[in-house]
């Protein structure tokens, strides 16, 4: 029977994602073993991939591996010979090493925070940064991260630490600087509220980027115009200051009324304003519309937190160094699923159904048979007929 044309030509096996993971790590952040050490770079990584992909710790994993080195061997590693800067930068590299050849020429970013609140003592933890009280704490191992959205997919494009004293000016003016290096055009910058001032309005206009983010009601005036009207555009400013010299950021807000209709148990007009400067915008409802977009990146934190390694370690280099290999772990599934599992076609490629839980399920299994994982328990007494079928 002929080949239909939609049909795939070959196949991609479980061992095959696993040792793609591995080979892309391998070297890559320029680990050296004595002569004598026990185990290679390649075991550290498959370690490394399969508590990702099992969301265990390492030293769980390793425990439960026949073939699989001493937790306490791995840990060593990366505990003395990994440091901040390094996982920063080769990170990044990493992220951006297959993403950049599946973008477009024009693509959407979105910058972001992310905050995972830390409750134990603040004294024995190094580079907590601290917000605003979430979830009982202010306290947090918080990270940056600048995505690429591009066909309802987001791709990592690189990943910062956060510390105390870090602002989100500071934060998004690394980030803009990094954009202005890309060869991809920017359509436009979506940031959440977190980094609504008027540092980082000038920066958005000092780097002419066009640019989204909701406002906040700070000051009599613009919480009048978020109380009353219709649909609407209006000017509006903020004062800032820096090293002692005041100025005035003046911008455009787009202002969106919608009925609640009950929702929530709400009932009236709700007001969601908008610092906009987007030619492709035009109306406070486009405002709303194209901003609603970057709220699919919770999706990408939920199978980030999904396929993290599981830790209690308070260095932060460690830390930093499980979620670029989560991130990453995203970023080679999109890559792949485009390249090699999509089916070319006139009008676009197909996307075949292949979700990333499957893909991390498949690294899991290969990680597993790799490392030899204990598939078995031992028992006081033989099973009976109900372990049978």
């Amino acid at each position: 029977m002929p080949k239909q044309p939609d049909q795939a030509d070959d196949e991609i096996h479980e061992d095959q994602l696993l040792n793609f993971l591995v080979n892309t790590l391998t070297g890559a952040f320029g680990l050296s073993l004595g002569e004598n050490a026990d185990l290679d770079l390649e075991d550290i990584y498959e370690v490394l991939v399969g508590a990702t992909a099992d969301g265990t710790s390492i030293s769980t994993l390793c425990e439960r591996g026949n073939d699989a080195p001493p937790g306490t061997d791995v840990l060593y590693h990366l505990r003395t010979k990994l440091d901040l800067d390094t996982i920063k930068t080769v990170g990044n590299t990493l992220l951006q090493e297959y993403t950049l050849d599946v973008l477009p020429e024009q693509v959407e970013i979105v910058v972001d925070l992310h905050l995972r609140p830390y409750y134990g003592d603040e004294d024995d933890t190094d580079g907590l940064y601290y917000s605003e009280a979430k979830r009982g704490t202010t306290a947090f191992h918080a990270y940056a991260t600048l995505y690429a959205r591009v066909r309802n997919k987001r791709y990592t494009l690189a990943v910062r630490r956060l510390t105390d004293g870090d602002t989100p000016s500071s934060i998004l003016a690394e980030f803009l600087g990094l954009l202005d290096r890309f060869e991809f055009d920017v359509k436009a910058v979506y940031v959440d509220s977190e980094f609504y001032d008027g540092k980082c309005l000038t920066l958005m206009q000092a780097h002419n980027q066009a640019y989204v983010m909701p406002i906040i009601a700070w000051g009599s005036e613009i919480q009048r115009e978020l109380s009353e009207g219709w649909s609407r555009e209006i000017e509006h400013d903020l004062t800032t200051e820096f090293d002692g010299h005041e100025w005035t950021v003046e911008f455009p807000v787009m202002i969106d009324c919608s009925y609640q209709m009950g929702r929530y148990d709400e009932h009236g007009v709700a007001r969601h304003g908008y610092a906009v400067d987007a030619p492709f915008i035009e109306t406070p409802r486009q405002a709303r519309r194209h901003y609603s977009k970057r709220f699919g990146i919770e999706a990408t934190y939920r199978l980030s937190e999904s396929s993290l390694i599981s830790t209690t370690t308070k260095d932060p280099a460690r830390r930093f160094l499980f979620v670029v290999i989560s991130l990453l772990a995203q970023n080679v599934w999109r890559y792949l699923h485009w390249e090699y599992v999509a089916t070319p076609r006139r009008g676009g490629r197909r996307l075949w159904w292949w979700p990333f839980e499957e893909f991390i399920r498949m690294v899991t299994r290969a990680a597993w048979n790799a490392l030899s994982v204990r598939r078995r328990i031992p028992a006081n007494r033989p099973p009976d007929d109900r372990f049978e079928r």
